[in-house]
């Protein structure tokens, strides 16, 4: 699911903005930095913090 939210969210957004994307899904440290780079986006960082993954993704293309 991270993956679907992550990208109906940047489908609303203009490129040089950035999401920050939190969810408990580890798996989605590997899945959104893949999707990200198949759809242009570049990610900033990505980071576990008290049981939560965080990516943070630039919108690089619309």
């Amino acid at each position: 699911m991270p993956v679907i939210k992550t990208q109906d969210r940047i489908a609303t957004m203009q490129p040089g903005d950035e999401l920050e994307v939190v969810c408990t899904d580890p798996g989605a440290l590997n899945d959104i930095p893949a999707w990200s780079r198949i759809n242009g986006h570049q990610v900033l960082e990505t980071t576990t913090r008290d049981g939560e993954y965080i990516v943070v993704v630039r919108v690089c293309q619309e």
